[in-house]
Parts: structure tokens; C-alpha cells; sequence
């Protein structure tokens, strides 16, 4: 068979990145093979179209993928990589398993192998994520675009040369949505506490952040620049961001929230 693609791991993460990738026209259906052993996962990935197997065994043996993608839960993954060594002659393998070092993948694949590193966040599962790669400076030119351009149609893409700032990477937007999502629980709160019901309390929160990071994100303007806009001298603003601001408070909380999980990250990839 043309198996292009074998994608190891269907579940949420997984699962969201191939419907972008079919989407994009990148990949075909016909060309994508899914290794699932959990029957209702194995189930929607075949609804896409593709070759849903329960193992590697199933996998034809005239198959010569051009990508394997890992994307399994960290705890297991050394145990999964064995069975698709035997692509290592077509294949660059990429991996968006958190915490895994790329070296624990040559360790078992050969130190030639290509391979690529991803970190991904959750809200790739809507097309707005944000993955950060690196590889062990075996990947070709064109297998690196070829990855970059599949990955870019869940989100934004970016690279790193040193694989010990994935550590850092992971500190800030792979565990990055989580804050977020705790402000908007927190601003949520703040507004009830005003007199605001609960409904516009959650809706004005969960609005304004989406408006205001759409509005930096697609703004040419820097974000220090945007806040300062919409502070006028001895304002409301101007009065909540003394509370912010005051002695760097916020900017000290957040430093110490990322340090937190980058040290974490360290501890969790020995």
C-alpha cells in the first residue's frame, strides 16, 4: 500500500491534528494509516476515511511510510516505539509526546534517524494552537517543510535550535492555555463579585480575552503599546492596573507560575 503517513495514537490530540492535515490536502485519506487499539477511537478515525488498524502488526508489510507520528501519552511511549524501527530506512518520525528527549527515540531507532520534536498546546484542536519543533539535525530539508507545513494547519508554528528550551517551551504555551484559562475563571469571579449575574460575568470575561488577544494577534501594534491605548491618565483602567502593576506584581506572578512548570519539565524528562 502508499501509506504516507502512519499516525500512532488517535485521541483527542491526535485525532484533531489529522482532521487538519486530511483538510489541508497535504495528506490523503487513502495514504494515512491510524494504529489505535481503543475501539471507539480506532472507530472515528476511520470515519475520516483512513486505514484504522488496532496494531502495528496490521500494518502491511509493503508499507514504507514517509512520516510516523507518535502521538501517545508519555508514560507509554518507549514501549511503543520498537514496532515502527522498521521504517527508519523511509521514515522521518515526529513525536508531540511531551517530556520524551529526542535522544530516547535514537536510542531506539539509531542515532541516524530523522527526527522531530513537537510540543504542541490544546488549542491545536480548533486550529489555533501553537507547535514548537526540534530536530536531531538529521531531518532533510524538504521532510522539515513537509512537517512544518502539515503542523501550520493546526495553528502557529515555530522552531528551536536547542532542544533544553523545549523545557521553556513547555512552561509557556504547551501549559500556557491553563492560565489563561484560570484568568478568565478569575475575571469571571471579579465580575460576580461587582453585581454582574454569573452569565455576563462568564461572557464578558471569556469575550474580552478573546477580543483582545484577536486583536493582538492580528494588530501590527506592540501589546505594551495596545495596553497603553486603552489607558487614559488617572482612568479605571489607569486604577486596575496599579493593582497589576504595582511593584511588577502580575509580571513577578506569571515569572514565577513559568519558572515553576519549566523546572517541572526538567524533573519529568529525567
Amino acid at each position: 500500500m502508499s501509506a504516507k503517513l502512519v499516525l500512532v495514537g488517535c485521541g483527542n490530540m491526535g485525532y484533531a491534528m489529522l482532521e487538519g492535515w486530511l483538510k489541508s490536502g497535504l495528506i490523503k485519506a487513502a495514504e494515512t494509516v491510524v494504529v489505535e487499539p481503543a475501539d471507539a477511537l480506532r472507530e472515528r478515525a476511520a470515519k475520516l476515511g483512513v486505514t484504522a488498524l488496532a496494531t502495528a502488526d496490521e500494518i502491511p508489510t509493503d508499507a514504507a511510510p514517509k512520516l510516523v507520528v507518535f502521538a501517545v501519552k508519555p508514560q507509554v511511549i518507549l514501549n511503543v516505539i520498537p514496532a515502527y524501527a522498521k521504517y527508519n530506512a523511509s521514515a522521518t518520525y515526529l513525536s508531540v509526546a511531551a517530556g520524551t528527549p529526542i535522544a530516547a527515540y535514537e536510542k531506539i531507532l539509531g542515532s541516524d534517524t530523522p527526527i522531530v520534536r513537537c510540543m504542541p498546546n490544546t488549542p491545536a484542536a480548533i486550529g489555533k494552537g501553537m507547535m514548537v519543533t526540534v530536530t536531531n539535525g538529521k531531518v532533510s530539508a524538504e521532510a522539515e517543510k513537509f512537517v512544518s507545513d502539515l503542523l501550520a494547519t493546526n495553528g502557529e508554528v515555530a522552531s528551536v535550535d536547542d532542544e533544553a528550551l523545549m523545557d521553556a517551551v513547555t512552561a509557556v504555551s504547551g501549559s500556557g492555555p491553563a492560565y489563561i484559562f484560570y484568568f478568565i475563571e478569575c475575571l469571571t469571579a471579579a465580575a460576580e463579585n461587582a453585581g454582574l449575574p454569573l452569565e455576563t460575568a462568564k461572557l464578558l470575561a471569556m469575550q474580552t480575552v478573546f477580543g483582545a488577544a484577536s486583536l493582538a494577534a492580528e494588530s501590527r501594534t506592540e501589546p505594551g503599546e495596545l495596553r497603553r491605548q486603552v489607558t487614559s491618565p488617572n482612568g479605571t483602567t489607569a486604577a486596575a492596573l496599579d493593582v497589576l502593576m504595582g511593584e511588577d506584581r502580575l509580571k513577578k506572578l506569571v515569572t514565577e507560575a513559568v519558572e515553576a512548570a519549566r523546572l517541572r519539565s526538567i524533573e519529568l524528562g529525567k
